[in-house]
């Protein structure tokens, strides 16, 4: 439980500074553009290849640990693709699905990495680093694919449109790049230097999605909040459970993979819905409001999983 806390009050500390930081004018639009930009294309794209290419991804299940996380992810992207006919018809706008669609299928590998450190080490970190491996160049597709298709100004994209999107996407690249760098090795001196530019990206994205909150819109937007809560921060987690019992994943690997669904979505949700046209606005609220309610629902989570 400490641990969990220790992880997740951090992430909720450096949102608020972020809203504060806006809110009263410390810091302006512009300066949260450039932010938005620099963590898009260079901090986040080396916070990923830092990760994987250190990571020690050697025997371990990989075939039963991908297919877990994969049909998780798959069957709940899935599962809101078939719902949005009904939600288009509900009044919702292209934007606002693809806001709500990264909410529920991304996931915070940060915060993952920390809880999972702080409470199994060695062992589930490399796990861990195996799931954003798996995870982010496929979801980022996902996402990107989305955003193309329903974010603003997409009507009418043309496959092309979106095949060069994929292409120009920063964050694609940095996976297969760390996934490179961890079978041929990397010199010291370049993995530092990824390293140190890296760490920026997590605090500055957080800090970014604090001055896009916008507070007044919560009442708007609340039934979207909430649908974002339980879809991610409890349907995600009871999935990886079903899979991982249909697949006959057992061990730290299963419990790794539960944590993995029940962290909330990723921070960088926000950043790539500012740059692609999503809801921004309400990218930034379901980010906050999840950090929230995962300090409840991520030790109820880490619990089951320990006791399966």
């Amino acid at each position: 439980m400490l641990a969990t806390f220790n992880a997740s009050a951090p992430i909720g500390l450096i949102i608020l500074l972020g809203y504060l930081l806006n809110r009263y004018r410390i810091a302006g639009p512009e300066i949260w553009s450039a932010i938005e930009h620099v963590c898009f294309y260079i901090l986040f794209p080396s916070l990923i290849v830092r990760t994987l290419a250190g990571a020690n991804l050697a025997e371990l299940p990989v075939a039963d640990y991908a297919l877990v996380l994969l049909g998780a992810g798959a069957g709940m992207a899935l599962l809101l693709l078939g719902a949005r006919p009904l939600l288009v018809r509900s009044g919702m706008s292209g934007p606002t699905f693809t806001s709500l669609f990264q909410g529920a299928t991304r996931f915070h590998g940060f915060m993952a990495l920390a809880v999972i450190g702080a409470l199994y080490g060695t062992p589930g970190l490399a796990l861990s680093a195996l799931a954003i491996s798996i995870l982010v160049p496929i979801l980022n597709v996902l996402a990107v694919i989305v955003l193309s298709v329903w974010g603003e100004g997409a009507e009418g994209t043309s496959t092309r449109t979106i095949l060069l999107r994929l292409a120009q996407n920063p964050l694609i690249y940095a996976c297969l790049a760390g996934l490179a760098l961890n079978v041929s090795g990397v010199p010291p001196f370049i993995f530092s230097a990824i390293e140190i530019i890296g760490d920026g990206g997590l605090g500055l994205a957080m800090m970014a999605v604090g001055a896009g909150l916008q507070i007044e819109r919560v009442a708007q937007t609340k039934w979207l909040l909430v649908v974002g809560v339980l879809i991610r921060l409890i349907g995600m987690p009871l999935l990886v459970i079903l899979l991982c019992w249909l697949v006959g994943l057992e061990g730290l690997p299963r419990t790794i993979a539960i944590i993995t669904g029940a962290v909330p979505t990723a921070s960088t949700a926000y950043v790539m819905a500012r740059k692609m046209g999503g809801d921004a606005q309400l990218m930034a609220n379901i980010v906050t409001f999840q950090v929230v309610a995962a300090a409840v629902t991520l030790p109820v989570f880490i619990y089951i999983a320990g006791r399966l």
